[in-house]
């Protein structure tokens, strides 16, 4: 496996895999596949740009072609995605959103990597104290890597997502102490 930041050389790689997370995982996010299935692939391309450019960072975890010695297939398998707030008040704060880690992936140190590499980065950055982010409180996997890596609750935000008219998740947020 292999974490590297994405670019705007990635654009089809990571909205499919963007897409499949909002198809396959709907409660686990906030945006909806519906709503962004048909977003212009220039509006992601432009997203990806405006972050990079703020200093900001999505990264990708690739297949690195497997143990067998082949050619690294390049699949990408996980994203997470980091931003640090912009104010004078609150750039102290790095807020992480949009794991995913694809099914079969999964169980293999994928999410853990990503969230390390994140984590590394964020370190390195001046003036940054703590990470935060939410995860649906159903995401049991999602939370004991959370927690492992150094995580701790620090709320809960009730019925956060509403999927339907009968149907929420609530999210439980989470900070990291840098």
């Amino acid at each position: 496996m292999r974490i590297r930041e994405l670019t705007e050389a990635d654009l089809d790689a990571y909205w499919t895999l963007r897409l499949r997370a909002l198809r396959e995982e709907p409660e686990a996010f906030g945006s909806a596949y519906e709503e962004s299935k048909d977003r212009p692939l220039a509006d992601v391309a432009a997203r990806l740009r405006t972050i990079a450019e703020a200093g900001n960072f999505i990264l990708g975890a690739f297949d690195d072609g497997g143990e067998d010695g082949g050619q690294p297939d390049e699949r990408l398998l996980g994203i997470v995605a980091f931003e640090r707030a912009p104010g004078k008040k609150n750039r102290h704060i790095g807020d992480i959103f949009q794991m995913y880690v694809a099914s079969e992936a999964r169980g293999k140190g994928y999410g853990r990597a990503l969230m390390e590499t994140l984590i590394a980065r964020a370190r390195a950055l001046d003036g940054l104290e703590q990470l935060i982010l939410a995860v649906v409180t159903s995401n049991t996997a999602a939370i004991a890597l959370d927690r492992a890596l150094g995580f701790e609750v620090s709320g809960v935000q009730r019925k956060a997502l509403k999927l339907s008219d009968d149907h929420s998740q609530d999210e439980q947020l989470m900070v990291l102490w840098l």
